[in-house]
This record gives structure tokens, C-alpha cells and sequence, in this order.
């Protein structure tokens, strides 16, 4: 790499770093960095290329199942369903090691399948779970750690928000990718579960006995209440993985049938609806606000040749693949503590991905890869969302609530090694959907 080219590079990192660290907002400070980048450095019209950006970004009929599924979760979140998630699990769990504190892994789960958000499963588990285990006696640092741990499974388990808008920008199926976020989603909050049965048993006193008793006809009765969510995951995925509904259209199904079980509930008002669709509105054009500014820089070290000078500039230190998945890692949580999930996926990914597939790997696995590292962004202060969610519910301070959470943060590094060495985990799945069909 020559000595322009990292003048270049250091400039227009640079400046989005100090426009970051000055409170611009992250799609603004994007737009920013681009014009600027095209004024000093490049010969075309900035302003020309950042409108041709802006309408081919937003002109893509994919990122319409965006707000729709941000609407799902929204109506979910004033659905009541959560309390009768809450009612169907405790007969199962209050008699296993660390009890009830399972709720929170085997909640967000199921919530993550439904939601497609991290931060709507974290609070809307979080509502109903934080303040039921602080009046049993529960530990309330291992009820806030696995909470924000759990809740990030709201961008690894389909429907995810995040994958849509990797699975685009990476020219890859949506519908391959969410197959492939199963395995790993479920095998994360299998080492979840398997770390809170250990704690259980290891200091039985976090999770203090119920005394009142549930009869397996209690059990199988309560199941009743587990209906309205495994309906919503059968209409969502089931419509999209049997090929009678695009994503976009299945997230429109999702969005119908959450409407129905708040109506059900008596959960739903035209006030509540208003409420709703303002809160899916103010997030859809948040995150598009990023994806729109992301595109045009994206756009713009593309005419500038970054992304190819720091490609070449990384094969050429003659890295293993595994040890380029460990530098990037590093890359990925240092950056987790800075900017969002949707940014760094975002700003990272015209670089990242020419790299990753030139080692031989696949861009679907490394959706998946890269997913992990942005949950574990997720729980990093100063900027994890899951942390302020959190504090939301309950005042405790950030830093506090970032320290419950280390084992979690821990776990996903483990899981994402296992990811890492055996890749199939993701891939079976798509590969077996290619296969079918």
C-alpha cells in the first residue's frame, strides 16, 4: 500500500471516528465522511453520487419486510404475549437447577423467533421476567446478566432484522440466511442454558426453591399458552421456508397475525395501534437513516479503492484463514464498543466480506460470524443496546449491568470459535434447503 492510499485511509477513518466521538449521528456522520472523502480525494460530483446512492439504497423492494417486521415486534411487544409465555414455562422450570432464571434464556428464544429485534426481545421479556424473579428472591446480577446475553438471540434466530440487511448488501438468500442463523441460535442458548444449570447447581442459593408444586396435568395444560408464539413462528418462517411467501410477505402474515392475538388478548386499541406504528416509523427510519449513509460511503471507498487497497494490503501479510477471523474478531468487538449493530455491519462489510471469501470462506457462514460479533456489541459499554434496555428496567447503572453480563459475553466468544472451526453448523441447514428444492 502506498503512501496516498494510507493517507487516504487514515483521513476518511479519521474523521467518521472523531465525528462518532463528537455525538454526530452515525448516519449523518456517514454522509459526512463521503462528501468529504469525494471532495478531497476523488474527481466525480459528490452530490450527483450521493443522490444516485441514496435512491438506488432505498429503491430495493427487500428492505420493505424491514418495517414490517419491526411493526410485528412492536405489536408483540403490547401483545400480552409475553405473560403467557412467562405462565406456560414456569411449571417446566421451577424445579431445575437455577429455576426460573431459565426463563430468561428459553424466553428470549422463543420471543427471538417472533421478534426479529434484540432490543424488543430484551425488553419485552425484561418487563415481565426481571420483576417476577426479584420478588421470588432470585439473584438479581445473574437475572440481569442472562437476561442481556438472551436477549441479543434476537438478531441470530429468524426472523432477524440485521440478516435482512446483510443478506442484501451481500447479494445472498434471505431466506438461506435465516436458515442458517437456527443451528447457531439454538446452540448459544443451549450454552446458556447448560452455564445457568451449572451456576445452579454450583451455588444453588441464586435460585431459591418454590414451594408451591405443579402436576404434569398443571404442565401439559399450561402448553395451551405457548400457542400464539410457535403459531406466529409456524406463519413467518413456515411461509417462507415451504415457498409460499417471500420475506416480505411473511413478515406482512407476521404483522396479521400479532394484530390477532392483541385483539384476542384485548391488548389492542386504536390508540395502542397509533402507538405501534409511530414507535415502527421513528426505528425503521433510524436504521435506514444508517443504511442509506453506509451505502453512499460504502459507494464512495469503493471509487476511492479502500476497500481493494486494505484486501490486498491484508493478503498480503499471508494470514490463515482462522487467524483472519481472529484479527477480525478483535476489529469487531473493539468497534462493538463504539457504534450499533446496524453500523458496524454496515460500514464494515464492503471491506470485510472481499477478504473473508477470498480465504475460502462462505458469505453466508460469515453472515452468521459476523451476527455473533454483533451481539456481542450488544452487552460491550458504552453503546450496548441491550445494556440501556436493561438499565431501563430496572435503574441499575450501565457499567454495573455490563459487568453481570461478562460470562455471557464470554459464551458468545465460545460459540463463535465452535462456529468457526465446524462451519457446517450454519451451512447444513441451507445447504439441505438447496437441496429440497
Amino acid at each position: 500500500m502506498d503512501a496516498s492510499m494510507a493517507t487516504m485511509i487514515l483521513a476518511v477513518f479519521g474523521l467518521l471516528f472523531l465525528l462518532l466521538g463528537c455525538g454526530v449521528w452515525v448516519g449523518f456522520a456517514l454522509f459526512m465522511v463521503g462528501l468529504t472523502g469525494l471532495e478531497m480525494f476523488g474527481t466525480l460530483p459528490a452530490g450527483y453520487n450521493m443522490a444516485s446512492s441514496v435512491w438506488t439504497t432505498v429503491g430495493k423492494w427487500e428492505y420493505v419486510a424491514l418495517p414490517m417486521f419491526i411493526l410485528m415486534g412492536e405489536i408483540l411487544y403490547r401483545s400480552g404475549i409475553s405473560e403467557k409465555l412467562f405462565n406456560a414455562l414456569v411449571p417446566w422450570l421451577y424445579r431445575l437447577p437455577g429455576g426460573l432464571l431459565l426463563m430468561n434464556i428459553i424466553s428470549c428464544t422463543l420471543f427471538a423467533a417472533v421478534s426479529g429485534s434484540s432490543a424488543a426481545t430484551t425488553a419485552t421479556v425484561g418487563r415481565i421476567t426481571l420483576a417476577e424473579l426479584d420478588k421470588l428472591g432470585y439473584d438479581r446480577r445473574i437475572a440481569m446478566g442472562s437476561l442481556a446475553g438472551a436477549g441479543t438471540l434476537g438478531f441470530l434466530i429468524p426472523p432477524s432484522l440485521i440478516m435482512i440487511v446483510y443478506a442484501i448488501l451481500a447479494e445472498v438468500s434471505i431466506g438461506k440466511m435465516f436458515m442458517a442463523g437456527i443451528l447457531p441460535g439454538l446452540l448459544l442458548a443451549g450454552n446458556y442454558t447448560a452455564y445457568i444449570i451449572y451456576r445452579g447447581i454450583r451455588t444453588p442459593e441464586i435460585a431459591p426453591r418454590l414451594q408451591e408444586s405443579h402436576s404434569w396435568p398443571d404442565r401439559f395444560a399450561a402448553v395451551k399458552d405457548l400457542a400464539p408464539t410457535f403459531t406466529l413462528i409456524l406463519l413467518v418462517l413456515g411461509s417462507i421456508y415451504a415457498g409460499i411467501a417471500t420475506p416480505t410477505e411473511a413478515a406482512a402474515l407476521g404483522v396479521f397475525g400479532a394484530l390477532i392475538f392483541a385483539f384476542i388478548n384485548r391488548q389492542m386499541s386504536l390508540k395502542i395501534l397509533f402507538e405501534c406504528l409511530k414507535s415502527a416509523v421513528k426505528t425503521n427510519t433510524m436504521i435506514m437513516l444508517i443504511v442509506i449513509g453506509a451505502g453512499f460511503l460504502s459507494r464512495v471507498m469503493g471509487f476511492l479503492g479502500i476497500p481493494a487497497a486494505l484486501t490486498q494490503a491484508i493478503i498480503g501479510m499471508n494470514l490463515s484463514p482462522y487467524l483472519l477471523m481472529l484479527l477480525l474478531g478483535c476489529v469487531y468487538i473493539m468497534l462493538g464498543c463504539l457504534l450499533d449493530g446496524f453500523s458496524i455491519v454496515l460500514m464494515t462489510l464492503p471491506i470485510a466480506l472481499p477478504m473473508v471469501v477470498a480465504a475460502g470462506f462462505d458469505p453466508i457462514w460469515f453472515g452468521i460470524y459476523l451476527i455473533l460479533m454483533v451481539e456481542v456489541s450488544q452487552i460491550t459499554p458504552p453503546v450496548g443496546f441491550n445494556l440501556f434496555v436493561i438499565q431501563g428496567l430496572t435503574g441499575e447503572p450501565v457499567i454495573n449491568i455490563a459487568r453481570y453480563a461478562l460470562p455471557f459475553f464470554f459464551l458468545m466468544l465460545f460459540t463463535t470459535a465452535i462456529l468457526t472451526i465446524f462451519p457446517r453448523i450454519a451451512l447444513f441447514l441451507p445447504e439441505l434447503m438447496s437441496t429440497i428444492k
